[in-house]
């Protein structure tokens, strides 16, 4: 499996005390690398703005990408720019395109991109939630127009609810969002009647759900709406805050609960999509829990030997 990643997200300082630290990352890349010896790891390279301008604003863009930082600069009351954030948000954001290509390419059917800052509450025109720009967003629009897929799913068990990858879809057919979420929870949105054009599922989960009902909601409904899509490549938003170590949250999980839904998704993308799936890292906030579901996550996925 390989593995995308590069020093310039640890670079992003959105300030002192904040949960969305570089620690975050090096726990990750730490544990992966102690556990899993055998992966491939590889620079993220840059993403380009034709990429991000194909799910963000010229002024968002602009926003991230030309502001003159020399300390940190506030866009919200959770998010911040600080001098290096520009760098880290390009190569978050081109770790993942990277990664798509990687992996329809052929040669390889899983990739995983340990990367900050995260992503999935990046709206259309709007930096928020600790993200800046929205990586997994701009991989799927990666897939369909530089490679020309018709059908891309996005998974996000992140206990937050990915707002900003819904928003960016939520009226293009050619992509499904499947989720997982505490509610009531940052950032308000996420309803299970909130349909899009039919390409939207959402999974309520109240406070102090635990395994039984994760597993619940994805044995019975999302993963039998992933089958019925049929995806050509499978994107997952892999958050660790739902694990019950972690501070901004209230849900009972455990990292064998991380591993379980990732050999779940694993086999459905080998039976629909040849096996190809993209997973980037997003929120979690517990260093413990990072390292243990981190781990989790990436030996379900490599549940199969042809994806080592």
């Amino acid at each position: 499996m390989r593995v995308y990643s590069h020093p310039a997200c640890l670079a992003h300082v959105p300030g002192a005390g904040h949960p969305e630290c570089p620690a975050r990352l090096d726990a990750v890349a730490g544990a992966l690398r102690a556990a899993l010896p055998k992966l491939d790891w590889q620079l993220a390279p840059a993403a380009t703005r034709e990429q991000i301008g194909r799910v963000h604003s010229a002024e968002l863009i602009a926003t991230v990408l030309d502001t003159v930082v020399s300390e940190t600069i506030r866009l919200d009351a959770d998010t911040a720019l600080s001098p290096d954030s520009a760098e880290a948000a390009l190569r978050a954001a081109g770790a993942g395109t990277a990664a798509v290509d990687w992996v329809l390419a052929g040669k390889h059917r899983r990739a995983f991109c340990a990367v900050r800052p995260p992503g999935h509450h990046a709206t259309q025109r709007t930096a928020m939630g600790f993200c800046l720009f929205n990586s997994i967003a701009i991989a799927a629009a990666h897939a369909l127009k530089a490679h020309g897929l018709e059908r891309v799913s996005i998974v996000d068990f992140d206990v937050h609810h990915g707002n900003g990858t819904q928003d960016i879809f939520q009226r293009d057919r050619r992509v499904q969002y499947l989720s997982s979420h505490q509610i009531p929870l940052y950032p308000g949105t996420g309803r299970s009647d909130e349909h899009g054009v039919g390409n939207i599922h959402n999974a309520e989960l109240p406070p102090g759900s635990g395994a039984a009902v994760f597993r619940a909601v994805w044995t019975n409904t999302l993963l039998p709406q992933l089958a019925t899509f049929e995806p050509q490549l499978l994107l997952i938003s892999a958050g660790f805050d739902a694990h019950h170590l972690d501070p901004l949250a209230d849900l009972k999980l455990e990292a064998a609960d991380f591993h379980w839904l990732s050999s779940e998704l694993a086999a459905l993308a080998d039976a629909h999509c040849q096996g190809r799936v993209v997973s980037m890292l997003e929120g979690g906030y517990s260093l413990t829990a990072l390292r243990e579901c981190s781990v989790a996550h990436l030996q379900g996925l490599a549940r199969a030997a042809s994806t080592q």
